[in-house]
């Protein structure tokens, strides 16, 4: 968009421009006098310095084309002409690839096991501590087996047939007790081990994906919230969850970045974090996310990071602040079609949510804050996985981590 289309988009939304004897007048964005804009099928007109020296169109005759798609009736209706051609409208299909779509459902678990084993083996091994007692299980055993705990589904008593199959197959060196899972995913130092391997996850489909979507949900647990009710005089009680917000790539749903702060942690102060950890590995052009969203604060940080910010604006916004929100706000009202077309790219990450859910629940069996965030992970990572199963037959991806030789803690 043109310096001149963007400021005529900027008069069209805050100055009032009228029709009157066959004229548009627009006010100055100056704020001094009125120019007199005609605009026919063929050709327009203005008064201004700008179209009479150089013959191009002015930014007057920009807002006032502006004004002519949307135009509201006597009765409060907006009328929007999205185009000056009538064009006909099809609907498009996309059918389901049913024979890659079956090889990847019938093979996923033999190679989940790989890519978890391949993830788990670029974690480095601690230094050894001599001391009394049992030796410490290796930590990238206790990864492999706590995710694989979470892909299964099931409680860890009923896992460990599914884990001592694991480690006849080579992917643990020993098998641990149900317990000892628990007990390390109750572990703080988890925590950042398992977004290291999310973000290692999505690396084989950087190529691959440009868009991204951002949005939160939630995760009952087995706790309860309780509270006295005055106005009604009765306990009331709700189950906690863990609210979870994460970007996602809208053309095969990989996890690009997550964020858990806690049960109401507000998702607007999220929406940095998240796009900055995505552009560190990918090349970000758009990013969608629902009006939850909408601060100056978050288009300002995703135009720094060289990416366009399609986040919906709640109806009492009005587009004052300036730079990319001013901007994304005339765009938003002139040509809201257009604008629609790549905001609906975030109905995406309600699919990466549905998909996630859907295969590995939507609830958490853990009991401690911490054992529950490092749960979700758990369940984030197992998505990532399951994704770059599909694509290993859909795009013939062969996956390989650690390219590099650091681990970032």
């Amino acid at each position: 968009m043109e310096l001149r289309e963007l400021r005529g988009m900027e008069i069209a939304a805050t100055r009032t421009i009228r029709k009157r004897d066959g004229w548009w007048w627009v006010p100055s964005q100056a704020g001094k006098g009125l120019y007199r804009v005609q605009i026919a099928k063929k050709f327009a007109t203005c008064e201004c310095l700008d179209f009479s020296t150089r013959g191009v169109r002015c930014k007057h005759i920009f807002a006032a084309t502006f004004v002519l798609r949307r135009e509201k009736g006597p009765d409060g209706t907006i009328t929007v002409t999205e185009s000056l051609t009538v064009s006909s409208t099809t609907q498009k299909t996309y059918p389901q690839d049913w024979a890659t779509y079956n090889q990847a459902q019938t093979n996923e678990k033999d190679k989940f096991l790989v890519l978890l084993s391949d993830l788990c083996n670029g974690i480095p091994v601690g230094p050894k501590v001599e001391k009394n007692g049992r030796p410490r299980l290796p930590l990238c055993d206790m990864v492999f087996s706590a995710t694989f705990k979470v892909y299964s589904t099931v409680s860890g008593r009923r896992f460990m047939t599914d884990l001592r199959d694991a480690h006849s197959k080579g992917f643990v060196s020993r098998t641990p007790h149900y317990n000892s899972i628990f007990n390390y995913l109750e572990n703080p130092e988890l925590t950042p081990i398992l977004k290291n391997l999310i973000t290692e996850s999505n690396l084989p489909l950087r190529s691959v994906e440009t868009n991204f979507a951002a949005d939160s949900s939630g995760f009952t647990t087995s706790r309860f919230t309780r509270w006295y009710d005055h106005k009604y005089g009765e306990v009331r009680q709700q189950h906690d969850w863990v609210k979870t917000h994460v970007m996602c790539g809208v053309k095969t749903n990989i996890i690009t970045a997550v964020e858990i702060h806690g049960p109401n942690a507000a998702d607007t102060k999220m929406l940095p974090a998240l796009a900055s950890a995505t552009a560190a590995n990918f090349p970000m052009r758009e990013v969608s996310a629902d009006k939850g969203y909408a601060s100056k604060a978050n288009y300002d940080s995703v135009a720094r990071l060289g990416a366009v910010p399609f986040i919906s604006f709640p109806d009492n916004h009005r587009g004052q602040g300036g730079g990319k929100w001013a901007e994304m706000y005339h765009y938003f009202n002139f040509r809201k079609q257009e604008f629609l077309q790549h905001y609906h790219k975030r109905s995406n990450v309600e699919s990466t949510f549905s998909m996630m859910k859907r295969k590995f629940g939507d609830s958490i069996r853990s009991k401690t804050d911490v054992a529950m965030t490092n749960e979700v992970l758990c369940k984030i990572l197992c998505h990532n996985l399951v994704v770059l199963i599909h694509e290993m037959y859909e795009l013939g991806i062969d996956p390989v981590f650690w390219t590099k030789a650091e681990f970032h803690n």
